[in-house]
């Protein structure tokens, strides 16, 4: 039986990536020179991107997804929905 493919994190454009960080209750706090600082109650630290990165890096959302605690395959599902 052949594995399903889940997808891919690369090339989700900046501007698709701030709707799904507010799709999970995040909000932009504060931008400072070329980065942005998301912030949600629950988070032990912010999350920052670079405005001048697009599309967003992989690696990048994979250490937001690890803060945020969702699973690759819930954050695809997301942004898929976007």
């Amino acid at each position: 039986m052949a594995k399903k493919k889940i997808g891919h994190l690369k090339n989700v454009s900046l501007k698709k990536y701030c709707k799904f960080l507010d799709e999970l209750g995040c909000k932009c706090n504060r931008t400072k020179g070329g980065h942005m600082h998301y912030s949600r109650k629950d988070l032990t630290r912010p999350l920052t991107l670079q405005t001048h990165k697009d599309p967003v890096p992989e690696f990048i959302i994979r250490n937001h997804l690890r803060l945020l605690n969702i699973t690759k395959e819930t954050a695809l599902s997301i942004l898929s929905e976007i």
